[in-house]
């Protein structure tokens, strides 16, 4: 019995017929079932037999002989998708369960070919990672990649990416890149082989987006369960909001930028934002990735803020308005007077961090801390290491709106 063979396998009163696929563990079977889903079985507690042989070759599939070829259409502008890994960039074989790792235009078109009649597209593959192992050092390797897109004459451009770690890339870009053109991210909760999977009308929605007149670093996800409409959210003000929900990511402290109608196609905004061409392309790659995120909860031990400070920049992320325990007031000012950079976030959800009110909060702008308004705790973190490679005067860079990680009033529903 090998990997490919068509095969019936019994346990505990239950058939299950479908192609065996690779197994991470010997001590398990694993079927694709007709219906797309995988099943995994115990060996030793299940008979198995084979009802044909190679029903599925490994090695032809990856045969690149049979390409798709993409017609470039002079009438039509240009999309350029950029994966970095994540369940949206993953091919899945129906038959086999197998997912690939190439990735070009052909491999999109094949795996949502409700893109084809929309742009021209160019394909690029900065990662290939799960979301989790994103690190600082690919955010610069897709900023260039995006700037490099733009510059050969992308009207726009639509990041794959996995959804957990999907806000904190999309900040890095912002600060990172002034883009004369949408740059959208996008990605997936459920997998392809799921019929309740979002990659479609993710996918669908992100490239209308990227043909839309907003130049500016969003994330293009469902707005509700339903597959009516996608929501815009500004990359630095978006959050992930639940584990495995489509609709995971909301806007903080307000709705979504804008809307995708998945049925027809059209862009929607309901605020200002910045219009196509508004800027010259230019990037400033540089971060300081010795930076700490430090939560703060009642009882905790100093000695992480010792640890956590020895970092060239520090955000805590505080209570309410923006506090800490009144004993660590000292050693916060001891690591201001030794140069490192301690940014003050709230642990709300919504709100304005103000450490004027409290006797503890102006003791904290006393031993130096800066004020984070209402910038959220990774946004900050990013931002901040961005700072502190590119601002001469990281303080009142760090007060000031970049890309929208600020806003001017805390007004819920503007």
């Amino acid at each position: 019995m090998n990997e490919g063979d068509r095969v019936r396998v019994e346990r505990a009163g239950q058939t299950y017929e479908g192609v065996l696929l690779p197994s991470s563990t010997p001590s398990q079977l694993v079927v694709k079932l007709e219906s797309g889903y995988n099943v995994g079985v115990d060996r030793a507690e299940s008979a198995a037999e084979v009802l044909e042989e190679n029903v599925y070759d490994v090695e032809d599939a990856q045969d690149e002989s049979d390409r798709s070829t993409v017609e470039f259409d002079e009438e039509l502008p240009t999309v350029s998708l950029i994966s970095t890994g994540g369940t949206i960039a993953s091919t899945v074989d129906y038959r086999t369960g197998a997912v690939t790792a190439q990735f070009d235009a052909e491999d999109v078109l094949r795996a949502v070919p409700d893109l084809a009649g929309m742009a021209n597209y160019r394909g690029r593959v900065v990662a290939n990672i799960l979301s989790e192992n994103m690190r600082p050092a690919v955010w610069q390797e897709l900023a260039h990649a995006v700037y490099e897109e733009i510059e050969a004459g992308a009207d726009g451009i639509v990041v794959m990416h996995g959804t957990d770690t999907m806000q904190f890339t999309a900040s890095a870009l912002a600060f990172m890149l002034d883009t004369p053109v949408p740059v959208v991210f996008t990605g997936s909760q459920r997998s392809a082989d799921r019929p309740s999977s979002d990659n479609v009308m993710n996918a669908v929605c992100s490239v209308e987006a990227a043909l839309a007149d907003c130049a500016e670093v969003l994330v293009c996800m469902h707005a509700n369960e339903s597959d009516e409409r996608c929501a815009l959210h500004r990359g630095t003000r978006v959050r992930k909001n639940h584990t495995s929900r489509r609709d995971a990511f909301e806007t903080v402290g307000n709705r979504p930028l804008g809307t995708v109608d998945y049925s027809t196609g059209e862009v929607t905004f309901r605020r200002a934002y910045r219009e196509r061409g508004e800027v010259s392309l230019d990037i400033e790659p540089e971060l300081e990735t010795d930076v700490s995120l430090l939560k703060y909860t009642p009882g905790m031990d100093r000695r992480l803020l010792d640890v956590a400070g020895e970092s060239e920049g520090l955000v805590l992320e505080g209570t309410g308005l923006g506090h800490v325990h009144t004993d660590w007031i000292d050693d916060i000012a001891e690591l201001v007077d030794s140069g490192t950079h301690v940014v003050m976030t709230s642990q709300c959800l919504d709100g304005r961090v103000c450490d004027r009110v409290y006797d503890t909060g102006r003791d904290l702008l006393d031993a130096g801390v800066v004020e984070g308004e209402n910038i959220l705790p990774g946004t900050a973190k990013v931002k901040l290491m961005w700072a502190l490679a590119n601002a001469e005067d990281v303080a009142t860079t760090m007060r000031e709106p970049l890309a929208g990680e600020i806003t001017t009033r805390s007004v819920p529903w503007e």
